[in-house]
C-alpha cells in the first residue's frame, strides 16, 4: 500500500506513527519554499507540520523544484505526504518517532510551471518564503526576471517579489518574511543585498526597490539538524513504517533540532509556528547559536576527524564507541573549547550544548563518515579552530593539550604521498586516500622536509594559509611537534593514552 491521502483512512491509527488529520489538507497555502531537499523537509517543514497539527500556524507549503536533478513524480503520487523517522538519543534515552508529514501541499517544477509559481506569488495568503539552494545559491549572477524562469535563485526570488508588488499595487502590508537556510553567515542580509542589486541591474523602478527593502523582512537564520536521508539501518526494526506502507520519500532525522531566526516582533507574529517547538528560536541576535554550533559541534568535528580517520575509525558513532577517542572528544569540548568560545556564552549554556552534541555523536542511526568531514580540512581549521585557540591563549596563556593533539593529527592527515590525475592522496596502512583540500599542494611541498620540527615551524609561519603566524602562540608549535612525533611513532590510539600525562613545554 502506497502512502497517499486516499490510503490514510485505511490506517488503523498505528500507535507508532503520527498520522495527520484529514482537515489539514484544507488549510491555505502560506509558504513558498525553494528546494525539495531532505534538510528542508526534516527541519522547517517538520516544524510547520507540527504547528499545523497543534492548530497554531494553519498553513501549508508550496515547494519549488529548481534543479534538473530528480523529479517530482513521487510527490505527486503521494499527495506530497512523506514520513519523517526521528531516530537518536536524548538525555541518554533512545528515541524513535514516525511522523507522516502533511506540511507540503504541492511541488511545482520551475522549468515547466513558472507561471503557476508567479500566480501563487500573487495570492493574499502567502506570508513566508523559505530557501535552501546550497551555499552557491546565494550569489549574484547576471539574470533577467523576465526569463521563464530566471536562472538563479535570487533572480527567481526577485521575480516573485516583483509580481507580488505589482499585484497588490505596492501595498506595504503585503511584504513577506524571507528565511534563507543556506549555511553561510548573515545569509538573510547577503541575500537581500544581492536581490536589491539585481533589481537595479534589471532597471526596476525605485518605488519597487523601496518596497522591497522596507516591506520585506530578510532574516538571518541558522539551521542545525542532521537529516541524512534514508539510511537502511534506521529502518530495519519492526516499528519502522515501511512494514505498513510504501513511501518513496521517507527521510530519517536526528532528534536534535534548531532553527534560529534573527527577527523582531513582526517576524514573530508572522512565524506563529515557532511556538510549536522549543527548537525554533526567534531573537534580535542569534550569534550565540552560530558560535555554539561553529565551535562545539563543527570545531570538535574538525579537531577529531583526522585523528579518528588515522586510527582506522570510519564514522562518528564508531568513534564514540572507542573509549580513548570518546574520552578525547568529550574533554576537548568540555575542558578546552567550551571555555574559549570567542563570544560571551554562559558556562551552563556551553555545557548543555556540549552534552547535546555528545548525544548526537552517539546516534547509531546517523552514518557520518570522518573522511567526509576531512573535506576542505584546512579552511575548517582556520575558520572553526583558530579563533578558539586565540581566545584560549588570551584566557589561560598556555597551549591547550587536546587542540594541539587534534592539530597534529590534521598535519599528519595532510601528508601528501601521491599526486595522480590532478588529485592529491595520502596513505594509511598501504591504502591511498583522497586529500580534498585546496592547500594540498602546499602540504605536498612541506612534507618533502623530513624533519618534523622544521615542517611545523615553516607551516606555522605560512601566512598564505593562516593569514597570521601561528608561532605567535607560545608553546603551541612545540606541543604539536611532540604529539605529531608520538602519533607517527606509536599510532593515534597509543598516543591518546598518554595525552593527559605528557608534559608540554611552558
Amino acid at each position: 500500500m502506497k502512502l497517499n491521502k486516499a490510503n490514510l483512512i485505511k490506517f488503523d491509527q498505528p500507535s507508532n506513527i503520527t498520522v495527520p488529520p484529514l482537515d489539514i489538507f484544507e488549510l491555505p497555502e502560506k509558504v513558498l519554499q525553494f528546494g525539495t531537499g531532505v534538510l528542508l523537509r526534516g527541519l522547517p517543514d517538520y516544524f510547520i507540520d507540527k504547528a499545523n497539527r497543534q492548530g497554531i500556524f494553519n498553513g501549508r507549503i508550496v515547494v519549488v523544484k529548481s534543479t534538473s536533478k530528480g523529479g517530482i513524480s513521487e510527490f505527486d503520487q503521494q499527495n506530497c505526504l512523506y514520513t519523517i523517522c526521528v531516530r537518536g538519543i536524548a538525555n541518554q534515552e533512545k528515541i524513535e518517532e514516525n511522523i507522516i508529514s502533511s506540511s507540503i501541499s504541492r511541488v511545482l517544477d520551475a522549468s515547466r510551471e513558472w507561471d503557476k509559481i508567479l500566480e501563487f506569488a500573487s495570492t493574499p495568503d502567502l506570508e513566508v518564503i523559505i530557501s535552501n539552494t546550497t551555499e552557491i545559491g546565494i550569489k549574484l549572477v547576471e539574470d533577467q526576471i523576465t526569463e521563464c524562469p530566471p536562472i538563479s535563485f535570487p533572480g527567481k526570488l526577485l521575480a516573485v517579489l516583483h509580481r507580488r508588488y505589482e499585484r497588490f499595487a505596492g501595498d506595504k502590508t503585503k511584504g513577506l518574511v524571507i528565511l534563507p537556510t543556506e549555511l553561510i553567515p548573515d545569509n538573510g542580509r547577503k541575500l537581500k543585498e544581492i536581490v536589491v542589486e539585481l533589481a537595479r541591474q534589471n532597471e526596476l523602478d525605485q518605488d519597487f526597490i523601496n518596497w522591497l527593502t522596507d516591506s520585506n523582512h530578510f532574516c538571518n537564520t541558522l539551521v542545525d539538524r542532521i537529516v541524512p536521508g534514508k539510511p537502511l539501518r534506521a529502518l530495519e526494526s519492526q516499528s519502522a513504517p515501511a512494514v505498513l506502507y510504501e513511501d518513496e520519500l521517507t527521510i530519517v532525522a536526528e532528534v536534535y533540532k534548531l532553527w534560529a531566526i534573527e527577527g523582531d516582533e513582526h517576524v514573530k507574529n508572522v512565524l506563529s509556528f515557532a511556538s510549536a517547538d522549543p527548537g525554533i528560536i526567534i531573537s534580535p541576535d542569534i550569534e550565540i547559536y552560530r558560535e555554539l554550533k561553529l565551535r562545539l559541534l563543527n570545531g570538535t568535528h574538525t579537531l577529531s576527524c583526522g585523528l579518528a580517520f588515522l586510527a582506522g575509525i570510519k564514522t562518528v558513532k564508531d568513534a564514540m564507541d572507542n573509549v580513548a577517542v570518546s574520552f578525547f572528544i568529550s574533554n576537548l569540548m568540555l575542558k578546552e573549547i567550551s571555555g574559549a568560545i570567542p563570544y560571551p556564552v554562559p558556562a551552563e549554556k556551553a555545557i548543555e550544548f556540549s552534552n547535546d552534541v555528545i548525544d548526537r555523536f552517539r546516534n547509531p542511526h546517523i552514518e557520518h563518515y570522518w573522511q567526509t568531514i576531512c573535506t576542505n580540512y584546512t579552511a575548517k581549521v582556520s575558520m572553526r579552530v583558530l579563533p578558539v585557540l586565540k581566545r584560549y591563549y588570551e584566557l589561560f596563556g598556555q597551549a591547550p593539550h587536546r587542540i594541539a593533539f587534534g592539530f597534529a593529527a590534521y598535519i599528519l592527515f595532510m601528508r601528501v604521498t601521491l599526486f595522480e590525475h590532478g588529485s592529491y592522496y595520502g596513505e594509511l596502512n598501504g591504502d591511498k586516500y583522497l586529500i580534498d583540500d585546496d592547500k594540498a599542494p602546499l602540504f605536498f611541498k612541506y612534507w618533502q622536509n623530513k624533519q618534523i620540527k622544521n615542517l611545523v615551524t615553516e607551516l606555522f609561519t605560512d601566512q598564505d594559509i593562516w593569514q597570521t603566524e601561528l608561532s605567535q602562540f607560545p608553546g603551541f608549535a612545540e606541543a604539536v611537534i611532540i604529539y605529531l612525533e608520538d602519533i607517527m611513532k606509536n599510532g593515534v590510539l597509543e598516543a591518546l593514552g598518554r595525552l593527559d600525562t605528557k608534559e608540554l613545554p611552558a
